[in-house]
């Protein structure tokens, strides 16, 4: 059962998004390119956070995993080969009332009778395939042999790169080749905000394996990326594993596992997690007439590897980490009063910033230069924002708005003045209890590193 639409929560999340520079339109000074964005100071640190710790738990620590990063550029064979240029479309869908152009599953069904989900028409086109691979030309000719394609995927070029990756890292079966990276699909109706876009990154993993391992790994690897969610702070109660059936996966899957998860907007794909057999190494021995088979130092054996395959969205999970962490509650201002306060609850290691430094008062010199040496200290293993305007409620409130999980205040206990023993130690803030407590100066990037693990 799909989860309920939250219009009102996705508004204000969108809002949140523009105004405080996680996410803008892309091109807005012109209007706006639909179906592109671009990520703002905050959206491209939380969306380079998310890569990293992908990166660092699918690669970094592991032995069996190994990573490429492949051209965006794709030659017309390689996906001729993989099946996108014949059958990378969808069904499309013009409305005459409204003009909209809809995938044909968009539809929606009263009475028996396809209405558009805009207007309500039922003055629908007839169906008609629509290649979703943006194509160009390389070179100065603009015939059929210049063509190219900006990647549907990343995997395919994984996928072309098995061997020589296979022979310069000397792993052996079952080992994978991760990558991240930009793809891109001419979307026919992108919508709800980032989730669907025509430019887009996605974090892959081929994993190579023997025929008989491939089920077995297919269930391995959906509890690993099950994992991955829950420790970035997206509970397992909002997760949801979909078996896709026979009838709707590819044909070349023995098994296929989407991961879902419940956005404002209602359940939606996160990731994906399939057994796709032997068929991509297959068709791109077939095709390039290049061997691409492993060869077994102990059984003799020469065989093509087949593949399991998670496959995430960066900027769906980077949403689905904005959508979870928003949150409204009450906090005490400077006098007590309590007043409204919007947090984003980030887990520590996603957040895109670290941990705010906060002067009690920007006219004092002596706490500004206390307050910018611990910036020193703290910025070269971590991302520090220093803020020294407003009074501190407000300051702790803009921080609590992105994301922020700690906040260090610099005040008069810090110089000595009412207790020589606090000479020296600072107010810590915790985002989420709002509770604070005196810490050493000289402890702080330890705790901190201890708390943001």
């Amino acid at each position: 059962m799909s989860a309920p639409s939250d219009t009102q929560r996705m508004e204000k999340i969108v809002s949140l998004c523009k105004r405080r520079g996680f996410v803008f339109q892309s091109s807005e000074v012109y209007g706006g390119l639909n179906g592109a964005w671009d990520y703002g100071p905050l959206g491209v640190e939380l969306k380079r956070n998310l890569k990293n710790y992908w990166w660092q738990v699918i690669v970094h620590e592991r032995d069996d995993v190994v990573g490429m990063d492949g051209s965006i550029l794709t030659h017309p064979a390689v996906l001729r080969a993989s099946g996108h240029v014949e059958g990378f479309s969808d069904p499309m869908i013009d409305c005459r009332t409204c003009k909209a152009h809809l995938r044909a599953d968009q539809l929606v069904e009263k009475k028996g009778v396809k209405q558009c989900p805009n207007c309500g028409g039922k003055d629908l086109t007839a169906p008609r395939q629509f290649n979703l691979m943006f194509e160009t030309h390389v070179g100065a000719a603009t015939d059929e042999s210049s063509i190219a394609y900006l990647r549907p995927e990343t995997a395919q070029s994984i996928f072309v790169q098995f061997k020589n990756v296979l022979e310069v890292s000397r792993k052996k079966l079952p080992f994978g080749i991760a990558q991240i990276g930009k793809a891109f699909r001419n979307e026919i109706n992108p919508r709800n905000f980032t989730f669907r876009s025509r430019e887009f990154e996605q974090m892959e993993l081929e994993y190579f394996c023997r025929a008989e391992q491939g089920m077995e790994l297919l269930e391995y690897w959906k509890e690993e990326r099950l994992k991955f969610y829950e420790n970035i702070a997206i509970p397992r109660s909002k997760l949801h594993v979909l078996t896709v059936s026979d009838e709707e996966r590819a044909f070349y899957s023995k098994g296929t596992y989407d991961i879902e998860y419940d956005f404002p907007f209602g359940r939606q794909e996160l990731e994906g997690v399939a057994y796709r057999t032997d068929y991509d190494l297959s068709q791109h021995q077939k095709a390039s007439g290049k061997s691409l088979e492993y060869f077994d130092e102990e059984t003799k054996q020469r065989f093509v590897p087949h593949v399991v395959e998670p496959s995430a969205g960066v900027d769906r999970t980077v949403l689905a980490l904005i959508c979870e962490a928003y949150s409204e509650d009450q906090a005490p201002d400077e006098k007590g009063k309590m007043e409204a306060r919007i947090v984003l609850r980030f887990h520590p290691r996603i957040a895109p910033v670290k941990c705010g430094v906060f002067p009690l008062l920007r006219n004092n010199p002596q706490l500004v230069s206390k307050a910018k040496e611990i910036v020193g200290l703290l910025r070269p293993q971590m991302t520090v924002f220093y803020d020294e305007s407003g009074a501190i409620g407000r300051r702790y409130r803009r921080q609590d708005e992105i994301g922020t999980p700690f906040g260090i205040t610099v005040d008069f206990e810090t110089l000595g003045e009412k207790d020589p023993v606090l000479r020296d130690t600072v107010t810590l803030r915790d985002r989420d209890s709002m509770k604070q407590e005196r810490v050493a100066i000289q402890d702080l990037p330890a705790i901190l590193r201890e708390r943001l693990a």
